[in-house]
């Protein structure tokens, strides 16, 4: 669905730029499926007019013509404070296809660019394609990412680098912004066909309530609160949790500054411009939860349509502390999933904290942890447990070990079949930065292979690969630290 609300407090014609002699970096076959793409021998469209259009260079391939190319208005809070009207300063939508919004990234100036180039690099798009898809292939809902197209064309960020486009997949980018941006103008008008639009397409459920649009609030708080949470579970740091970067949909979108933990900080800070600490991986909750009330905020208007002020502030504050009650829900659900336990018992979630504060304690690696549990057997013995050599506190893990194995005697599942069910949530392969490093510098050498070796070890996360084992370990002690700007 194309982005109905149309003129110029929302949004503005927005032509792509073309850049020279493009050429194919990247390409998912899964994501071009979704808008029923038709693809040849190689993986790629088997038009090739496909490569200038996902370019920017034209916009019309395969017997399509996307003739209203639009960029967005939104406004929205940036580090805590209110940044006024912001909008797609490098993206523009295409239009829909098979119901779903063909967006391209780094196509150039748009209305919203500001000081801007409107172009995004190689390097921020490769990361992107492979964390969207990878995200995807963990059973997080995000934005996919369908190419990157790539150009010579010198672009200027800390360093000379090279343009590239990023062509991405969605239900719809709408987002807290957008809702943020009409209350900001005063104009319920919009804001009310925004909220429609949103309830007739995406949540229908809301429609035979006796507060459609308190509905509403509650179904997007309680979508970005189950993300947030599935996040937590994978390490998966955001980086930039602003309420424009916010869907409302609950999806993953506007990757940049990103990051996996490799060895598990709680304080962890993707994000070198992050200099507070403001979006570090354990406020990452707290950050959404602060997101949401910016969308009561801008959602007021709304249901003050039906009633007084006192009465609708009232309503939305109570829907606010849902919140937190939903996150907690889902959170301890995975966590109790992902250390192989079927049954809520009481004393969980001191199990789960004491194992992450010993893990924080001694940075062990977040992934293979988590990977290697599914390995300890109800019968197991402490000298049997080789990850005991991870831990500084070998007195306290000792003792985690023992009440987990403890735990473990009173659920029904055999060793056997917890194992295939832990290795189904605790993933192998994740998208480490250093593996992202390597593709993209051997990428800027124009070698692409690495990028279609990640995509296909990405797309099947929780499987062994034997012969991708390296790919599973922790990165070497000097790819530890690789910083991540918001410029990526």
């Amino acid at each position: 669905m194309p982005f109905t609300l149309r003129g110029g407090d929302v949004c503005q014609p927005t032509p792509p730029t073309p850049i020279p002699n493009p050429y194919w970096v990247a390409f998912s076959a899964s994501a071009a499926k979704l808008i029923n793409l038709k693809l040849g021998a190689l993986g790629l469209p088997k038009d090739p007019d496909w490569l200038e259009l996902l370019a920017g260079n034209q916009l019309n391939a395969g017997g399509l013509t996307f003739s209203s190319p639009i960029s967005t208005a939104y406004s929205g809070h940036q580090f805590g404070s209110w940044a006024g009207q912001l909008g797609d300063g490098r993206a523009i939508l295409l239009g829909d296809m098979n119901e779903l919004e063909l967006q391209l990234k780094g196509a150039g100036k748009t209305h919203y660019s500001r000081m801007g180039d409107g172009r995004a690099v190689l390097r921020s798009s490769i990361r992107e394609f492979l964390c969207s898809e990878a995200m995807h292939a963990l059973g997080i809902p995000t934005s996919r990412a369908l190419s990157v197209v790539g150009s010579k064309q010198r672009v200027i960020r800390e360093t000379v680098e090279t343009a590239a486009v990023c062509s991405r997949i969605a239900p719809s980018f709408i987002r807290v912004g957008h809702f943020e941006h009409f209350a900001s103008l005063q104009n319920t008008v919009r804001l009310k066909e925004l909220a429609d639009l949103l309830i007739n397409k995406f949540y229908p459920e809301c429609l035979n309530t006796k507060d459609p649009y308190l509905s509403l609030f509650k179904e997007i708080s309680a979508r970005n609160a189950k993300l947030v949470a599935q996040w937590q579970s994978v390490g998966f740091c955001h980086g930039v949790l602003n309420s424009d970067n916010i869907s409302a949909l609950g999806l993953t979108i506007d990757y940049g500054p990103f990051g996996f933990l490799d060895h598990f900080e709680i304080d962890h800070i993707c994000n070198h411009s992050d200099h507070g600490g403001r979006y570090a991986y354990h406020r990452q909750p707290q950050i959404m939860h602060w997101n949401m009330a910016c969308l009561a905020s801008a959602m007021l208007p709304l249901l003050e349509l039906e009633r007084s002020p006192e009465e609708s502030q009232a309503l939305l504050r109570s829907a606010l502390e849902e919140f937190p009650v939903i996150y907690a829900k889902e959170w301890q659900k995975i966590f109790r999933s992902k250390l192989g336990l079927q049954l809520a018992q009481d004393g969980d979630i001191e199990l789960i904290e004491h194992l992450l504060q010993a893990m924080n304690d001694s940075k062990v690696d977040f992934t293979t942890f988590f990977r290697n549990l599914s390995n300890v057997r109800k019968d197991s013995k402490l000298t049997d447990i080789a990850q005991r050599d991870e831990f500084i506190d070998r007195d306290s893990i000792d003792q985690w070990f023992i009440d987990y194995i403890q735990r473990l005697q009173t659920e029904a599942l055999s060793d056997e079949a917890r194992k295939r069910i832990m290795n189904q949530v605790n993933p192998k392969y994740i998208l480490r930065n250093h593996l992202a490093q390597t593709a993209i510098e051997e990428a800027q050498q124009d070698d692409f292979s690495e990028i279609e070796r990640l995509q296909l070890i990405l797309s099947k996360p929780f499987d062994e690969q034997v012969a991708f084992e390296a790919y599973a370990k922790p990165p070497p002690i000097d790819m530890q630290r690789i910083e991540v700007s918001c410029s990526s």
